[in-house]
């Protein structure tokens, strides 16, 4: 058994799909087809049950899988401690960040927590929450930065980072540059640029509907920058989390909404199970201290 044939296993259960886990792993399909297969020769058995919408675990895939993932973490647990031995205790830490979540709140922390701890390495990973916490859970990922709807369950422990409004994008040269207050139904009368990976997404359908309010999304996407660059050009207006915003944007303008105003919060997310790491600890507190 290889360590490799236990992570391609471990991304086929997280994923669910054989296409979705050989593009995590960075390998090709058949490379891991043929290394699950040789793990399924090796426990006796098939692991997985392949089907048009994806994989399931045997059982005996389920009754295998714990064990290979904890297998996995103390590997991953025994490397961290290699790397710090052989670096002269340069220690690394992997930090998953939630597509919406901005630099300008964290970018000042990290850089006040790498002058306290020189001798942390960050690795920063962007990517959905749902990812992020499958991550997490196959240790790819020492912690994740998030903004949940509804706070994870156990075994995931949440400390509050910070909480931050929505404000109203818009061009400098637009109109809403002589408001001082904007609400949900000056909105409806703009053309609207809709952020596909919002979280509060749901939420602020529910709001409208419930105010008799129609906002007309002229353009959706998933990259925050794309729709800071079509709220620049003078598209339309968006909703943001007002960090997400450069700290020095230029050409975009911004007001607080309000009726309703909405808020979100930003945890830092990690399992029981992960090791009490001091500096994950530390990361943590400088993060909701500042």
């Amino acid at each position: 058994m290889e360590m490799q044939q236990i992570r391609y296993f471990l991304a086929v259960c997280d994923q669910g799909s054989i296409t979705h886990a050989a593009q995590l792993t960075y390998v090709s399909q058949p490379s891991l087809t043929q290394a699950i297969k040789k793990l399924e020769d090796e426990m006796g058995g098939a692991l997985f049950t392949r089907t048009r919408s994806g994989c399931q675990l045997t059982p005996l895939g389920r009754m295998v899988e714990s064990n290979l993932r904890k297998i996995y973490r103390d590997l991953q647990t025994t490397k961290a401690d290699a790397i710090r031995f052989t670096r002269l205790n340069t220690i690394p830490l992997r930090i998953g960040l939630m597509t919406t979540i901005g630099a300008q709140r964290l970018s000042p922390c990290l850089a006040k927590y790498q002058q306290e701890y020189p001798n942390i390495e960050l690795e920063l990973i962007v990517d959905s929450e749902a990812s992020l916490l499958k991550q997490l859970d196959s240790g790819l990922l020492d912690l994740i930065i998030s903004a949940p709807v509804q706070l994870p369950a156990s075994p995931y422990q949440s400390t509050l980072l910070y909480e931050e409004r929505y404000v109203v994008v818009f061009s400098n040269t637009h109109r809403f540059n002589q408001l001082q207050k904007i609400d949900l139904k000056a909105i409806q009368s703009e053309p609207y640029l809709d952020r596909l990976n919002c979280e509060l997404r749901e939420d602020l359908k529910c709001i409208c509907q419930n105010q008799e309010i129609d906002l007309y999304a002229a353009y959706r996407s998933n990259s925050e920058e794309w729709i800071l660059q079509m709220v620049k050009a003078g598209i339309g207006v968006a909703l943001m989390p007002e960090y997400t915003l450069p700290k020095q944007a230029t050409d975009i303008s911004y007001r607080y909404l309000y009726e309703p105003e909405i808020r979100r919060q930003v945890y830092a997310i990690h399992t029981h199970q992960t090791p009490a790491k001091p500096e994950l600890q530390a990361l943590i507190v400088n993060l909701s201290s500042t």
